[in-house]
């Protein structure tokens, strides 16, 4: 077997041997080249040959968010974006995925992080499945530019109601993206409340949801921990919290956020939010697993389905990684199996228990 080919991208000399150092370890990778900033990586990408790209955001010249389009539209090349832990790199790794990035890896200490190794099992795990050309949409269909949401009137401010619906939503690698294909169909009067866990590092979470909340209908959140659920409200578990999903009264739940063990090797939990979703009683639940990486909520999917929930994993087709989804569906558990694009139609769809 062919080892990975990988170009790596950082403005820092240092940063671009320590990265190299960390994927050389593994004997299925081998770093093939260093650029020092985007337009470098472009004239590197053709001769070089590179099945997978790590991208630092911030470099002179040509930056990360810059390269990454023409990257894409030119070489169809899988990135893994190189992100600083901060505000304002949280925002331009949101961008970063919406422009089509593979996924990203958030460095420990800022642009210059020594410490790398920390998060070197994560950054050599994501450019093997970036390069699992079987597990990536190697097309235009997933890369194209995002539908316009549907006209929005003014997002209605709705307190008290009873919540007849719990919409709970799963995903990983290719989440953000396919989140917001999927949120933004869905109409402000949404009879649901809906609640989402997206594998991401604290403060990701937040810029996620403000993002979505600006191109949806609907009202999208980072959750807080004690916040009572309404419908046309979207909430997203925050960054090393696991959410559940607990009634206050009857027809009336609200989130409980906890920093218990990570299950799975996550924290937040796919498994902890449906686990939590399959035992309310009197409430409607759907469970719908998106594309992302490992076997997290298709446990918690059993459950809602024994339970009498309904079940929906996005198809392989439109996946970025199949992983989540194709675990769901190998347990029997799925009632629905649809494209990225007519997952909001099946959210929307009217059903009883």
């Amino acid at each position: 077997m062919s080892p990975i080919k990988v170009l790596v991208c950082d403005d820092s000399a240092l940063m671009r041997r320590i990265i190299s150092d960390i994927l050389k370890s593994d004997p299925e990778i081998m770093v093939v080249g260093a650029a020092k900033n985007g337009l470098e990586a472009l004239e590197l990408i053709p001769h070089l040959k590179p099945d997978v790209l790590t991208l630092d955001i911030e470099m002179p010249v040509l930056n990360g968010l810059e390269a990454l389009p023409m990257i894409w539209r030119r070489y169809k090349l899988p990135t893994i974006m190189l992100s600083s832990l901060t505000q304002d790199g949280a925002e331009a790794t949101i961008k970063a995925l919406e422009l089509g990035a593979f996924d990203f890896v958030g460095k420990p200490s800022g642009s210059i992080s020594l410490d790398l190794r920390i998060v070197g099992e994560e950054l050599v795990a994501k450019v093997k499945a970036a390069a699992k050309k079987e597990q990536i949409v190697r097309s235009t269909t997933y890369f194209r530019p995002l539908p316009k949401p549907i006209p929005t009137p003014p997002k209605p401010m709705r307190t008290g109601k009873r919540v007849e619906e719990i919409i709970a939503i799963g995903t990983s690698t290719g989440g953000p993206r396919a989140l917001q294909v999927v949120l933004s169909h869905l109409p402000a009067e949404l009879p649901a409340a809906v609640v989402i866990v997206q594998h991401m590092p604290p403060g990701f979470t937040k810029s996620l949801a403000t993002r979505l909340d600006h191109l949806c209908q609907v009202r999208v959140h980072e959750a807080e921990h004690g916040q009572m659920l309404e419908e046309g409200h979207v909430y997203i578990a925050p960054g090393d919290y696991h959410m559940k999903i607990v009634e206050h009264r009857p027809h009336t739940y609200m989130t409980e956020l906890s920093q218990e063990p990570p299950v799975g090797g996550h924290r937040p939990a796919v498994d902890v939010l449906f686990d939590s979703v399959a035992e309310l009683a009197d409430v409607r639940v759907t469970a719908a697993i998106l594309t992302g990486m490992g076997g997290d909520g298709s446990n918690g999917m059993v459950k809602i389905k024994s339970n009498g929930g309904r079940t929906i994993a996005e198809a392989q087709e439109s996946c970025v990684v199949f992983g989540m989804p194709r675990s769901a569906i190998a347990k029997g558990c799925v009632d629905t199996i649809v494209p990225l694009d007519r997952i909001a139609d099946e959210l929307r769809k009217p059903w009883k228990r």
